[in-house]
């Protein structure tokens, strides 16, 4: 389902990326900075994007774009809430969802994110089941 991962920041620069089933080239973000360079807003950048290959399907909280990149039909919403959770098990953990935090615990988040998909499916989502399985980094 789930490919690769990409968080990109509001400048345009992608500062993590995760693979599951196979690498996919940081190129295929082409398509969505494509689409942000059209969008009056950073809101307003579509939440699904058709490339020849692949989908890449965004949400944007926190200033941080979550860009999943599939290459078969799914439903949408099915993916979306999966950023969504992504995004709120981080904030779980960290307190704060931002670039710097995810940059000062990147390992903890490649620990996180592998829990979270097995081969590019939904494992473990639940914050009290990853925080058993992966201690949250401490003072």
């Amino acid at each position: 389902m789930i490919h690769s991962l990409f968080l990109i920041n509001s400048s345009g620069d992608i500062f993590l990326e995760k693979h599951w089933k196979s690498v996919v080239s940081r190129s295929v973000c082409d398509y969505f900075f494509e689409a942000q360079e059209r969008a009056t807003e950073a809101e307003n950048v579509p939440p699904v994007i058709p490339t020849p290959h692949h989908y890449l399907l965004s949400v944007y909280r926190h200033k941080i774009f979550f860009v999943a990149v599939i290459q078969t039909e799914v439903p949408p919403l099915f993916v979306i809430e999966f950023l969504h959770r992504v995004v709120d098990t981080f904030q779980d953990y960290f307190g704060v969802c931002s670039e710097p935090v995810i940059k000062d615990n990147v390992v903890v988040v490649y620990e996180v994110l592998e829990e979270m998909l097995d081969n590019g499916f939904p494992l473990a989502t639940e914050s009290n089941i990853l925080k058993e399985l992966i201690k949250p980094p401490t003072i």
